[in-house]
């Protein structure tokens, strides 16, 4: 079995909104989270793209990776991701052509294909269902104006972008991973059922390209360590049950205290989506997470691995990243 240490560790954080506190709040604590994923190690920090959720405050993944961009120093900062569909790509090449320029050597472009949760969203945004399908052609476009040589729009050029070299990942939802594979790219994964079949795909139809010379898989957990394994699994229950009232209210909703969600009279429905919402997600000591994260490492060959565990209980949201990283620096 491969060690967990022998691979890249990363962390996703979407800027979920604790009930009684704010979006604002939110924002500000994910810039604070960076600084300790910084200090303990961790490979990159990225940031996403949702709109109109009252639990997710993070809407404009570009303008929160600038400031945690600016709050840092060495990790690498991005996004997972930035959902082209909703974008044009002009737009989007030159706000990473700025913050490759402020930031040298340090940006990720992750990029994704989803659109607007609601026809009400899509509607705000100008767009439909179906500019998830024109995905293929936006990413060319996109990379064409860091490479100078997209001909859709003669003579236009993405400043500062043309020239510059932020590492560029698919998420691999759909068609991602064939798309990925496709134009050269690393990919991105969430663990679970799917994952296999993606990524041998994926390796096998891969082209070398400018952004990347071989495949690169990153893969996406829920990782929770405590002190026993009933404490970790405890973490995870604030996010799973915000993903069981958006499924059974239409909304994800701010995060509530774990101990009170483990008290509450669930329903046959609700525990069904629970035990759904908390399939796949790996918890328990440091001794058990390292055999699980071995056990994906190997099955997957993941060369990254993206953490994106988040929960009530900010403290301790710290501390199982701080027995990750303790993990992984053995």
């Amino acid at each position: 079995m491969l060690h967990p240490y022998m691979t890249a560790y990363s962390i996703l954080d979407r800027s979920l909104v604790r009930r009684g506190s704010t979006p604002g709040a939110a924002l500000r604590e994910t810039v604070a989270f960076a600084r300790q994923a910084e200090e303990l190690g961790y490979h990159r920090f990225w940031v996403s793209e949702h709109h109109s959720v009252p639990g997710v405050a993070g809407s404009a993944p570009t303008v929160l990776a600038a400031a945690v961009a600016a709050a840092t120093s060495r990790i690498r900062v991005g996004t997972g991701g930035v959902m082209l569909p909703n974008h044009r790509p002009l737009v989007v090449a030159e706000q990473f052509g700025v913050l490759e320029s402020l930031f040298p050597g340090r940006v990720d472009m992750g990029l994704g294909r989803s659109v607007g949760f609601t026809g009400g969203i899509r509607k705000a945004l100008g767009h439909g269902k179906d500019d998830a399908d024109r995905f293929g052609d936006q990413l060319a476009e996109l990379l064409g104006f860091f490479t100078g040589t997209q001909d859709a729009y003669p003579g236009v050029h993405a400043l500062p972008a043309e020239g510059l070299r932020p590492e560029v990942f698919v998420l691999a939802m759909g068609a991602g991973a064939d798309l990925a594979a496709g134009h050269g790219l690393p990919m991105v994964i969430g663990a679970g059922a799917r994952m296999h079949d993606a990524v041998a795909r994926y390796r096998a139809a891969f082209r070398p390209s400018g952004w990347a010379a071989r495949p690169y898989v990153m893969v996406a957990a829920d990782v929770a360590v405590g002190a026993s394994a009933e404490e970790a699994a405890l973490l995870q229950l604030p996010e799973a049950w915000a993903t069981v009232r958006s499924r059974t209210g239409g909304s994800f909703p701010p995060l509530v205290p774990a101990g009170e969600i483990a008290r509450m009279e669930l329903g046959a429905r609700e525990r069904a989506y629970l035990d759904e919402a908390l399939k796949g997600r790996i918890h328990g000591t440091q001794s058990e997470v390292a055999v699980a994260l071995g056990t994906l490492v190997e099955t997957s060959g993941a060369d990254e691995v993206l953490v994106t565990m988040n929960t009530y209980d900010l403290d301790r949201r710290l501390d199982s990243y701080r027995r990750l990283a303790r993990l992984l620096t053995g």
